[in-house]
């Protein structure tokens, strides 16, 4: 003959999980979940720094592609430096245009210009997302001379 156990008592041995266990499990479950959550927070703003990043350097080349395209002695080729905004995609950038004119080791002129465009965007994110590409070129003229870069 079997015995009938009392119905606040379980067969086996067997029980269910106590309410402080439970509570337990919960917490180890959301410090995951919360380190997960502030990874993804870092991902996304890595993601937009590269967005950025790659924005400014479309910008650049587009203002060095405009530079290679004009004559050699256009005023755009003067030495100085220009500073401007530019828009593009929505978002605003800083372009500064740096043009220096080269010399020979006897200090006089090649018919050779190093330009530098620096492209810094306005309205990023953090700090870190905004900062600058910079494209550094040399631009000769196509007429015979003393254009050789000699060190």
């Amino acid at each position: 003959m079997k015995m009938k156990t009392p119905k606040n008592k379980t067969a086996n041995g067997e029980r269910g999980f106590t309410l402080i266990e439970t509570c337990i499990a919960f917490v180890v479950m959301m410090v995951g979940a919360l380190a997960c959550s502030s990874l993804f927070v870092f991902s996304v703003q890595n993601n937009m720094g590269g967005s950025e990043r790659a924005l400014s350097m479309a910008v650049a080349q587009q203002q060095l592609e405009q530079i290679r395209s004009v004559m050699y002695k256009d005023s755009t080729l003067n030495a100085g430096t220009t500073n401007f905004t530019v828009n593009n995609g929505g978002r605003g950038y800083n372009v500064q245009r740096v043009v220096v004119d080269q010399t020979n080791p006897n200090n006089t002129l090649k018919l050779l210009k190093r330009i530098t465009i620096t492209v810094t965007p306005r309205e990023a994110g953090p700090n870190w997302t905004r900062t600058p590409v910079v494209l550094v070129s040399y631009r000769s003229t196509l007429a015979n001379g003393s254009y050789l870069i000699t060190n």
